[in-house]
C-alpha cells in the first residue's frame, strides 16, 4: 500500500506532466497568435493560460487550500478569461510558471488529507472537495482538459502537434 508521501509524489508528477503539456504546446506562440480568437466565443490561448493561472493554480491552491479566500468572488474568476492584448505571450506563460511554483510550495507543505483552509459556501453550498488529494485530482482533470484545447488551438494556428506517433 503506497504511503501518503508516495501518493503525493505520484499526484504531483501527473499534475506537472499536464502543466508541462500546456506550457510546451503553447511555447513559441507569438503575442498575436496567443490573443487570436479561435472560437466564435472569442476563446484565445491567452485566455486559457490566464484561466489556468488564476482559476486553477491560484484559486485551488492559494485561495482554497491555503485559505486565502476571504475576498474571493465568482466575478473575480469570470474575468480570468478576458486578457488585455498588451499582455505578452511571454508574460502570460511566466505568470503561469510563477503560480505553479507557489502552488507546488503549498502542495509540498500540506498533507494530502488536509481539508481546505477556505471554501466558498455561498457560491457552492451543495458541493465540496474534502482534502488536498481531491483538489489535486480536480486540477489534474481541469489542466488535462485544457491541454487538449491548447493542442487543438495550436494545430489550427500553425500545424504544430504535441504528441505525434508516426
Amino acid at each position: 500500500m503506497p504511503t501518503s508521501d508516495e501518493d503525493k509524489t505520484l499526484l504531483l508528477s501527473c499534475l506537472n506532466a499536464q502543466r508541462d503539456h500546456v506550457l510546451g504546446i503553447l511555447d513559441g506562440l507569438s503575442d498575436e497568435a496567443m490573443h487570436r480568437p479561435m472560437l466564435p466565443s472569442a476563446w484565445t490561448c491567452a485566455g486559457l493560460v490566464h484561466h489556468l493561472t488564476l482559476d486553477d493554480e491560484r484559486f485551488w491552491f492559494s485561495t482554497i487550500m491555503a485559505g486565502q479566500g476571504e475576498n474571493e468572488t465568482e466575478e473575480n474568476r469570470e474575468s480570468a478569461w478576458i486578457v488585455p492584448t498588451d499582455i505578452s505571450a511571454e508574460a502570460l506563460l511566466a505568470g503561469y510558471r510563477d503560480e505553479i511554483a507557489r502552488a507546488n510550495a503549498i502542495i509540498e507543505r500540506t498533507p494530502l488529507e488536509a481539508p481546505p483552509g477556505w471554501w466558498p459556501e455561498d457560491q457552492w453550498p451543495g458541493w465540496r472537495l474534502k482534502d488536498l488529494r481531491e483538489v489535486i485530482l480536480h486540477v489534474i482533470t481541469e489542466t488535462a482538459c485544457h491541454a487538449g484545447h491548447a493542442d487543438a488551438a495550436r494545430e489550427l494556428i500553425d500545424g504544430r502537434r504535441w504528441m505525434v506517433l508516426e
